[in-house]
């Protein structure tokens, strides 16, 4: 299945310390049943934002430092078409972004091969103040989900258990929670951590207990400690140790809780 090795295995959790695009390669085709991405956005350009009511650098990292057009969209078509390849024909990719890279995920995505089913609007209740005071305040953000555009081959959609969920109504593609709570951080912080209530649905919406989930960019591993309270397999990629050290500390808690 993978041509090379973990950084962390234990069970059905797996990290790798990598490359993505070096790893990614390393996959045999049609291997997970879904894909869950939160890739650069490309926001780290020396401007400032508002956390916990300070004045602060959006700078993130190197990983997330801004590129020309031509360069973020070639990024963006290089790993999404090896999803593609590694994903099972039945399978589905969600995809997080904002204004600053999601334009080019849509485009990237049909040009390699997928068919967009939902567009997700992420509605945030208690996002940051905007500072600058030139825009309206950033409350949201957008999660594509798509398929292989395939004749004949049906996706997994949980239609009955999302309906449940939301008193029996059908559930609309605007999704409102808060931020990442403080109690979801206690061993650590990753500066663009999800809820754990996003991936959660995103999980049980589009898969079955014991498939194989991949986060190519898998930060903090939300996406893996939701597949693991989910029973579900996964495996998480990314090139900071800081964070892959902070995804099992976080593994750790929730096996632990979960005994």
């Amino acid at each position: 299945m993978y041509r090379g090795k973990f950084y962390y295995e234990d069970g059905s959790f797996k990290l790798i310390d990598s490359d993505t695009f070096k790893a990614l390669k390393k996959f045999e085709a049609k291997t997970f049943d879904m894909i869950f991405a939160d890739p650069p956005y490309f926001l780290s350009s020396n401007g400032i934002t508002c956390s916990g009511g300070k004045m602060v650098s959006v700078n993130k990292g190197k990983w997330d430092k801004s590129l020309s057009i031509s360069e973020k969209h070639k990024f963006n078509r290089n790993w999404i078409k090896e999803c593609y390849r590694i994903l099972k024909d039945n399978g589905t990719i969600w995809i997080s972004g904002t204004l600053h890279n999601i334009y080019s995920i849509g485009m990237a995505l049909e040009e390699e091969g997928f068919k967009i089913i939902n567009n997700i609007t992420w509605q945030k209740t208690n996002p940051p103040p905007n500072l600058a005071c030139k825009t309206f305040t950033h409350s949201t953000e957008t999660i594509l989900w798509a398929r292989k555009d395939l004749k004949d081959v049906k996706y997994t959609f949980n239609y009955d258990l999302m309906k449940q969920l939301n008193g029996n109504k059908q559930m609309k593609d605007v999704w409102t929670t808060s931020l990442t709570k403080p109690s979801e951080k206690k061993q650590g912080k990753h500066p663009t951590q999800k809820p754990l209530e996003i991936l959660e649905r995103i999980i049980l919406a589009s898969t079955n207990e014991n498939d194989l989930i991949l986060d190519p960019f898998c930060g903090s591993s939300t996406t893996g400690i939701s597949a693991v309270k989910l029973n579900r397999r996964y495996i998480g990629i990314d090139n900071s140790k800081e964070y892959l050290d902070l995804s099992i500390r976080r593994y750790e808690q929730i096996k632990e809780d979960l005994l």
